[in-house]
């Protein structure tokens, strides 16, 4: 099983798309994400909730939590590779994420009532030219009561062909993180989801995860659809 399941929100709210911020488009990419798309690899909880509140435009760099949220504030980057390690454009990533206080915050309006349970901390980016992408958000709180780390979920869909889930962002320097989930994350779901978050000088916490396509996702093909 891979880690992410073990952190699978169980929390059934609507949420709304959070993304905002200056990036590449490509409108044939945007016409082959509006559809769902089928769901491969492990399985999880809600996968079908990335279509849900997706914007028409896709940004590679886009805002998960809102400027104002309280916490403290967390950008997220890297790029998406395939497994030959060369860069991939135009491939959807998908976020969410806790509050600082550990908890799926719910839509501010109730005409988002069918938009699903991830939450309002959620956002949409799409790779670059050279396969970058950022999230700018605020840290995550851990689950109230728990000892899960602290994490931030993310999907992949290949405009075109399908859509999963690979392994959380979580945090190396989490005490709550134990030796058997850092070999696991270490494997990785799509690459490594193990970072080590670094302040940088204007207090922001830096996080590098870069994707690698279809590693460890079972029934993976390679997307020729773009």
């Amino acid at each position: 099983m891979p880690l992410r399941s073990l952190f699978a929100a169980a929390v059934l709210v609507p949420a709304i798309a959070a993304g905002s911020g200056a990036g590449m488009r490509d409108d044939r990419a945007d016409a082959a994400v509006r559809a769902p798309l089928p769901v491969i690899g492990h399985a999880c909880e809600g996968c079908e909730a990335v279509f849900d509140g997706m914007p028409a435009t896709i940004p590679s760099r886009a805002r998960i939590a809102p400027a104002d949220q309280p916490g403290a504030p967390m950008t997220v980057s890297g790029r998406v590779l395939d497994r030959s390690g060369r860069a991939r454009a135009g491939v959807i990533v998908y976020a969410y994420q806790t509050d600082h206080a550990g908890r799926y915050p719910k839509p501010r309006a109730a005409s988002d009532a069918g938009a699903m349970r991830h939450g309002r901390l959620r956002a949409w980016v799409r790779s670059d030219a050279q396969g970058r992408y950022a999230f700018d958000t605020i840290r995550p709180g851990a689950y109230p009561g728990e000892d899960i780390p602290e994490h931030i979920h993310m999907q992949v869909v290949e405009p075109g062909c399908f859509t999963y889930f690979i392994d959380d962002v979580v945090f190396r320097d989490d005490p709550r993180l134990t030796p058997a989930q850092e070999r696991q994350l270490v494997q990785g779901v799509g690459g490594a989801g193990l970072v080590v978050p670094r302040r940088s000088g204007d207090g922001v916490w830096q996080v590098e995860r870069d994707i690698v396509l279809g590693q460890g996702v079972p029934g993976y093909r390679e997307c020729r659809a773009r």
